[in-house]
């Protein structure tokens, strides 16, 4: 993956200061209906820092969006970029891995980089506090044809998770990845932009797990877990993804 230089990192973050801040609307707003008519689903990859004061409002709205989303077959995932930690406060949630997927996706969309991003499905990308952008872009992506569909299982042993998958329809070269969420968290951010605030996470990202998919497209994987793990608290959340273009193609959660 393209190694990214610090000046494209400034200047990522300061288009994400005066173009978020133009578009950020208050999460206050009445409940939004995502109704879905189609067999779409909607995968939001929020990519978000404790260090950018852009993006609470994102948070906030993405916990919203969660919190009513029901049986919808809709999925969080907030990724904590690190690129921000030198700027005064290390985001303890963050990984240069998940730097390196938005990265990636900006090479696959095209797109720029900045916080907070929010990616669809992996092939549209929107300011993550426009929240008619994304609730237009929910709905869309529920009202789409599924084509291709995934069912997943996982067994719990000794701080491990055996999972065992079916995959159907045409996905080609399509990986399986499997997300290892913390459903809340909150933080006290000592320094940087958010200094003095407490801040709420959903859905925090803390492993990503990525495997090729078997021939006959159904297998068996292990994945570890972290230390705390439990059902009430976390959640696993699977994806077959298109490698090249970064289009998903279907997503499930881990039934354990």
């Amino acid at each position: 993956m393209k190694t990214v230089k610090l000046s494209a990192i400034c200047t990522a973050m300061v288009c994400t200061l005066l173009t978020a801040a133009a578009f950020t609307r208050s999460t206050a707003s009445k409940k939004q209906d995502h109704s879905a008519k189609g067999n779409g689903f909607a995968v939001l990859e929020l990519f978000t820092s404790e260090g950018c004061s852009s993006c609470p409002p994102a948070e906030e709205l993405l916990a919203r969006i969660q919190k009513e989303a029901g049986n919808k077959p809709i999925y969080v995932l907030a990724y904590h970029v690190d690129y921000w930690n030198r700027l005064g406060w290390k985001d303890i949630f963050s990984s240069p891995e998940y730097s390196k997927r938005q990265y990636q996706y900006s090479q696959q969309l095209p797109a720029q980089v900045y916080t907070p991003q929010l990616v669809v499905n992996g092939s549209s990308e929107y300011i993550g506090s426009d929240e008619t952008a994304v609730s237009n872009a929910i709905e869309a992506a529920l009202n789409g044809a599924g084509g291709a569909s995934l069912n997943i299982t996982g067994q719990l042993q000794s701080g491990k998770l055996n999972l065992n998958y079916q995959v159907t329809g045409n996905t080609g070269k399509s990986q399986l990845l499997v997300a290892v969420v913390q459903k809340h968290a909150v933080s006290d951010v000592k320094r940087g932009e958010n200094k003095g605030r407490t801040l709420s996470h959903v859905q925090i990202v803390q492993d990503l797990h990525v495997f090729n998919i078997k021939p006959g497209r159904q297998g068996a994987e292990q994945i570890s877990l972290p230390a705390g793990f439990n059902k009430e608290e976390w959640e696993c959340i699977s994806m077959i993804q298109n490698p090249a273009t970064g289009a998903i193609e279907a997503a499930a959660r881990v039934a354990i």
